[in-house]
């Protein structure tokens, strides 16, 4: 166990690096070699950049000069591009009956449509009761119907299927716009 701790994403700099030699990078990223830790520390005070380890468990280390708080920057900066750029998709569900009626169910292909519009999943589902559970045909054509009604915005991405008492389908928004 070692003597010191590290952090998940904190790297070892200047004198935390204990190592007896280690392999050096410059700050514009030419190899200056394999030498002692104490030297490559002494070459990044001249130059006024800090001495961090990048990979710790090659052989020898690599250590790179670097300006460690504006590197850290700099990465921060870009997971924050990244995080904004992601979109977020999340499932919403429209629940079907297999007997419904025809205002209903076109009701429920406006809302399906809209959430599909707005980049979200759709889980389309049917749950049979009791003896619906013989007309499972029937709600396989609802669901075949209601991808149908759907086609324009949204493309099945799981097929109807039958698990337990009810039977459901995905519908992924369409991407050709």
């Amino acid at each position: 166990m070692e003597a010191f701790s590290i952090k998940k994403n904190e790297l070892q700099m200047n004198d935390e690096i204990r190592d007896r030699e280690v392999r050096l990078i410059d700050n514009d990223g030419a190899m200056l070699g394999i030498m002692s830790s104490m030297d490559a520390q002494k070459i990044a005070i001249t130059k006024n950049l800090d001495l961090v380890k990048v990979v710790p468990n090659a052989a020898p280390p690599v250590c790179k000069i670097m300006d460690y708080g504006k590197s850290m920057f700099e990465q921060a900066k870009k997971e924050k591009e990244a995080r904004k750029n992601q979109k977020v998709v999340s499932l919403k569900e429209v629940r079907l009956s297999a007997t419904i009626e025809e205002h209903d169910f076109d009701f429920k292909v406006k809302n399906a449509c809209k959430f599909l519009q707005d980049g979200d999943k759709v889980k389309v589902s049917i749950r049979f009761r009791g003896r619906e559970m013989k007309y499972t045909v029937t709600g396989k054509e609802v669901l075949e119907k209601f991808a149908e009604a759907v086609n324009g915005v949204g493309i099945v991405e799981k097929q109807p299927k039958l698990e337990g008492k009810s039977m459901m389908m995905i519908l992924n928004p369409n991407k050709e716009k």
